[in-house]
């Protein structure tokens, strides 16, 4: 992770700790003897693509900095039962205080990552490639993102300023879509920044607006179905790139992705996922 990652996830991690230790965590503190010590492994009970080491390394490492850890597996890693990702050493009250907050981000970072490979395997011989979108957990987007990309799929924008994507309730209040790119040029020349365009289109109509005035990067196609997606790619000719958005699940991406579109958006990649199974034991 780059410094400005890294400071974002170690804000996430204080903000998380103190949400889930308050003034103590007196369940270990009155039952674990004062300096006791001990040794603790995470281990992996569900076959999957293991993701979020780093910031388990740094729950344990926030909750004390003289726990000891060794990795043995690391982000992208294809795991299987029984495999052992780390093990913790030191002060016992220290592990059972970050045991909890380390395995809900590694849960669920990998299940993100886990089922972003799973789908992403089955369109791998394609051209499409797979994107995520905003629908992630507040606050923790940039750990669902990358847990995204650590499945092998691409991150879409990272929120609303890093790119001008005209919905269609953007083309319904604006008038149409010639006048929301009209609109989001004009924006652009006032301030002065330099963003992509995207627009959504819910029809050939709207289609065939956006191709005859253009200005702008991607087109997404919204709820198209895979017969109609097909031709409306045809239509671009590759003068935009395409995206493909709504309705499209594990069962018929591969009938999505075989019509030729250049990227196919899930928001399920990051809101609908099941934590992938690990445990913290002792040794």
């Amino acid at each position: 992770m780059t410094q400005p990652i890294e400071d974002q996830v170690r804000n996430i991690v204080t903000a998380a700790l103190a949400e889930d230790i308050g003034d103590g965590d007196h369940t270990s503190l009155s039952t674990i003897n004062p300096g006791t010590t001990g040794k603790t492994r995470l281990i992996i009970k569900e076959a999957g693509i293991l993701c979020g080491v780093d910031v388990a390394v740094e729950v344990f490492h926030q909750v004390n900095p003289e726990l000891k850890i060794s990795r043995f597996l690391n982000d992208g890693d294809i795991i299987h039962p029984g495999d052992i990702a780390f093990t913790v050493e030191g002060e016992v009250v220290s592990i059972l205080s970050g045991e909890r907050l380390a395995l809900n981000f590694m849960q669920r970072m990998s299940g993100i990552a886990t089922h972003t490979f799973r789908l992403t395997e089955l369109i791998k011989d394609l051209k499409t490639r797979l994107l995520d979108t905003r629908k992630t957990t507040p606050n923790l987007r940039i750990l669902e993102k990358y847990a995204v990309l650590t499945g092998g799929g691409i991150n879409h924008r990272f929120g609303l300023f890093d790119m001008i994507l005209i919905k269609d309730n953007h083309v319904d209040f604006a008038g149409g879509i010639v006048q929301a790119i009209q609109a989001a040029h004009n924006y652009l020349e006032k301030t002065g920044k330099t963003l992509h365009i995207e627009i959504e289109v819910r029809n050939y109509r709207e289609l065939d607006q956006a191709l005859e005035y253009g200005g702008i990067q991607r087109i997404m196609l919204d709820n198209f179905l895979p017969e109609n997606l097909r031709k409306a790619v045809e239509m671009v000719d590759g003068r935009f790139e395409t995206e493909a958005s709504g309705g499209i699940t594990e069962k018929n991406l591969r009938t999505y992705a075989e019509t030729g579109v250049d990227f196919i958006s899930i928001g399920a990649l990051t809101h609908q996922i099941r934590s992938l199974d690990m445990s913290l034991k002792a040794v």
